[in-house]
This record gives structure tokens, sequence and C-alpha cells, in this order.
């Protein structure tokens, strides 16, 4: 049966058909089978953000779980969730706001692991320049993206008593950061900071998640269906992806899935693929919190709930959303990639 969804007032359409698996779950298949193909939507050009999908692949990991994966890189003009609703890919990277926004549209897809514990989103300002804290940022100009407006602006405004006055437009240009000492503006950690220091200019970085911004990042998002009817396919994938995340943050024969990397987005070279993956682990971006007892790509019931609970109390979601329709944690927290 053919289902039509509503998500940002575009009629989108969900569902298709699935083969339903009698694998047992999770188990390995040989490469003398066929292999269960399946495609993955990144949300940008190719990064070290990514590297643990590109080093599944190059390593051979998921062809190892018995699976050809379709890896695609995003960009600006593509919208991961529109593709997913679609049916154009079968999973997609996404984060803790976009579950919850298919739960408040009544939409039957969901998030089933978390590669990043930390959001990697930071506010960014020059070293000496006398803002030592978010609460030195009060009343000062700030320099925020649209996106950005609507998902951690409303926490750092109740956080820290920021308004609404204090927004400016990010054009994705630091050039306006770089001219004036004194001006704050949004950035990812392992990228607007990178583009700083090597225009000679000395960041002070403030990580949003360690003032207690609970989202979800990089999350695998995908449909009910595919969950309930291929959920052995989605096990492999779940498990070949936490492996491939694991080398990749430990460095472990990762230059073959960088010149991939490289290959995919001429924008992106080594120096900064190696500053990225530094301060990810330097700030447990993936391995910190749950994943440290969980492994990576771990989720849990309470900080689902709290994250939901900041959402609605900054007046983003509706009180009474179910949260626990948001996820399934029953891929994850195996420990996959603990040592």
């Amino acid at each position: 049966m053919r289902t039509r969804y509503r998500i940002e007032r575009r009629a989108l359409l969900g569902g298709g058909t699935a083969l339903a698996l009698a694998a047992v779950p999770g188990a390995r298949i040989g490469l003398a089978q066929s292999l269960d193909r399946v495609s993955f939507q990144t949300n940008w050009r190719a990064q070290a953000e990514h590297g643990g999908y590109y080093q599944a692949i190059a390593a051979g990991i998921y062809r190892r779980h018995g699976l050809e994966v379709d890896l695609r890189a995003g960009g600006p003009q593509q919208n991961p969730a529109q593709l997913l609703l679609a049916g154009r890919v079968d999973f997609i990277m996404s984060s803790g706001f976009q579950a919850l926004s298919y739960v408040r549209e009544n939409i039957p897809f969901l998030s089933i692991g978390a590669i990043m514990q930390k959001d990697p989103q930071v506010l960014m300002t020059h070293e000496g320049n006398g803002i030592n804290r978010f609460e030195d940022m009060r009343g000062r100009p700030i320099l925020v993206g649209a996106g950005g407006r609507v998902t951690y602006w409303p926490f750092l405004r109740r956080r820290f008593g920021f308004t609404d006055e204090q927004v400016r437009p990010y054009t994705f240009n630091i050039q306006p950061w770089l001219a004036d000492r004194m001006a704050i503006q949004q950035g990812f950690l392992s990228s607007e900071p990178f583009s700083a220091i090597a225009a000679g200019v000395r960041p002070k970085v403030f990580l949003i998640a360690d003032a207690g911004y609970e989202n979800y990042q990089t999350t695998i998002d995908v449909s009910l269906r595919m969950v309930n009817d291929r959920p052995d396919v989605v096990q492999r994938f779940v498990n070949a992806t936490m492996e491939g995340w694991s080398q990749y943050m430990r460095g472990e024969n990762v230059a073959a899935a960088n010149a991939m990397i490289i290959r995919d987005n001429p924008e992106m070279d080594q120096p900064r693929i190696d500053y990225a993956v530094r301060v990810m682990n330097e700030q447990g971006i993936v391995l910190s919190g749950d994943a440290l007892q969980l492994g990576i790509g771990a989720m849990t019931d309470a900080r689902w709930q709290s994250f939901y609970n900041s959402t609605r109390d900054v007046g983003i979601n509706p009180a009474n959303l179910d949260v626990k329709k948001a996820y399934d944690l029953r891929f994850i927290n195996k420990r996959v990639g603990l040592t």
C-alpha cells in the first residue's frame, strides 16, 4: 500500500516494498553469498566527521557483514530527511532534532544509533578579548545561521539569558569574524576553528554540548518499515558502521578511507582531516558519556527524555510528545568499538 506523509509542508511518499530476511540477527555472511545492497546518505560533503563510514567501506567491513553500501555524499542542495521519506535512500545521517520532528509530524521514521555523543556545534571568538565563558557573551552580537536559530539558539537563550536581538546572520564566511576581534560566530568544532588557525588567528572555542546541550548528532535514521521488515540487514549495517568508526577514531589503517574522503571532496585535505580527528578525540565527540560503557553509537532512554524535555521547555516541541517513538535501542549498546 502506498501512503503519503507530510513534512515541512511538502507531501512526500513513504513506504515502498521490502523483502523480509530470515537470517540470524547480526550474523556475518560469507563473501561467496550475495551481498545485501543498501544506501546511506550523509548530511554534507565528505569530511572526517564521516570517516567511520568511509573506513567501513575501505577496510571491507561492510562486505564482511554481507553488505554492499552505496555511500552518498550530501551537499547544500540536498535534504537527507526528504530523501529518506521519499524512499530514495535506506539510511541517512541526521540528528536528535530530526527524530523528534518525525514524531511531531506522525511520520514512521526514527533514529537507531548516534555516532556523536556530543554535538560538535560551537561558538567561537578570539583569544584575549575578555570573552572567557558563555555568560560573557550576553548582549553581544553573535553570528548564527538559520538552522541554529531553531535548534541550539533557544537552548542558549534560556540557559544563558541571551536575546534574539543579539543574533546576526551567518553566511558561512569567516572573513567578517577574522576582521573583528570582538566577533562571536557559530561553527563546527572541527571546521571553523581550523580555518581561523590557518588564517593566523587564535580562536577561543566554546562547545555548546559542554554547557548541557544534549542533542545527539550524526544519528543513523531509517524507516520503521525497514526496522521491522529487515532487522538483520539493519543490525549488520549498524555493527559494521560502529566497527568502522572504532578503527577510524583510533587511526587504524585509515589512509585508504582518507583518500576516499579527499577524492569525494576536493576541498578537503589531509591537514584538515588530521585536525578534525584530533579535536574529536580530545573533546570526546564520539567516545564519551554512555559510549564509554555501551559502545560507539550508544543512546539511552534517559538522555532522549532529557533532550526532549529541553526542547519542550523552550517551545520547540509540544508537551506530551511520545519521545520513545523517535528511536529504537535494539541495534546498539552492544559495546561495539570498546577494547
